[in-house]
């Protein structure tokens, strides 16, 4: 006699460890654990930086009566005021940045290349402004390069008459940035430095390649990308500062932080504040997008197999 056999049917606790199991191997997968990883940061950064952006940004072409219009950015462009102020910011970031990456470019290349015992004591200066707070700095340059600062006072008394105070003007704005922005300059570009080659300089040296054609032909091309990076971070930063040109800068004509910040809470414009922004946001999307492409060439660049 024949016996007829019934498979049991699965329990749901059972299926539900299958599930389970299934969800686990899933997830260990290296892909999805790296986007699981990143996932909390890029929400936050999602809904509170990329959606009001977009939004702000969006709202800035529409009319007052809901209508697809550039007439926020028409009003802007045509404003002598705001134009002049656009150039101001661009002109002191582009002069900050300057000055920023040479003298933060000649502290990398001595803090890498000598061998004297003030290596250290260079090295805790440059990286000093990095802990002080930039309202206090902004003060501190005050006392020194002022009107009665301690700079004026000393140069009267070896007679020296002729000092004109950068305070109050763009020269006072752009000193106190490049005090703010200098130590990470600095560690940018110390860090591209300790991948330059030592085989490579000594063998320049060896072929009798004196200090300038050994930093124009075999260290400034190592650390190029270094630079590019420092110099993408450095204007962004700039770009949009406030507190430092708000302290020790003129009156007018004024970086946009400070300006869409007057039009804001004084002349109480919040549409005219708000393409204010949207201006200032897009050259940094612009600086932005520079940085971002540059350094996924590289990256490609470096990671093609090897013929």
């Amino acid at each position: 006699m024949t016996i007829a056999r019934f498979d049991r049917p699965a329990t749901p606790s059972a299926a539900g460890t299958r599930g389970f199991r299934r969800g686990l191997q899933f997830l260990r997968q290296p892909s999805w654990r790296g986007l699981l990883l990143v996932t909390p940061a890029l929400l936050t950064m999602s809904v509170f930086v990329i959606v009001p952006a977009v939004v702000s940004v969006g709202g800035t072409f529409f009319a007052a009566d809901g209508a697809l219009s550039l007439a926020n950015y028409r009003d802007f462009f045509g404003n002598p005021q705001s134009v002049g102020n656009l150039t101001f910011t661009v002109e002191v970031t582009l002069t900050t940045l300057i000055w920023l990456l040479v003298v933060g470019l000649a502290i990398a290349l001595y803090l890498r290349f000598s061998r004297s015992r003030l290596v250290a004591a260079i090295q805790v200066l440059a990286l000093f402004p990095l802990f002080v707070p930039g309202i206090i700095a902004s003060f501190a340059l005050i006392r020194f390069l002022g009107p009665t600062g301690w700079l004026p006072t000393a140069l009267k008394a070896v007679g020296i008459d002729a000092y004109q105070t950068p305070y109050l003007h763009a020269g006072g704005a752009i000193i106190g940035l490049i005090w703010q922005e200098l130590p990470m300059t600095v560690l940018l570009l110390t860090a591209g430095l300790a991948q330059v080659n030592n085989r490579a300089i000594e063998a320049a040296r060896d072929v009798g390649a004196g200090f300038a054609t050994t930093l124009i032909h075999i260290v400034l091309p190592q650390v190029f990308r270094s630079i590019v990076v420092a110099a993408c971070l450095g204007a962004l930063d700039i770009f949009g500062s406030f507190t430092v040109p708000y302290i020790l800068g003129p009156a007018a004509p004024q970086m946009m932080a400070i300006y869409m910040q007057r039009t804001f809470n004084e002349l109480h414009r919040p549409g005219a504040a708000e393409t204010q922004a949207a201006v200032t946001f897009m050259v940094c999307i612009v600086i932005g997008a520079l940085y971002t492409a540059f350094v996924f060439r590289d990256s490609a660049n470096n990671t093609e197999p090897a013929k």
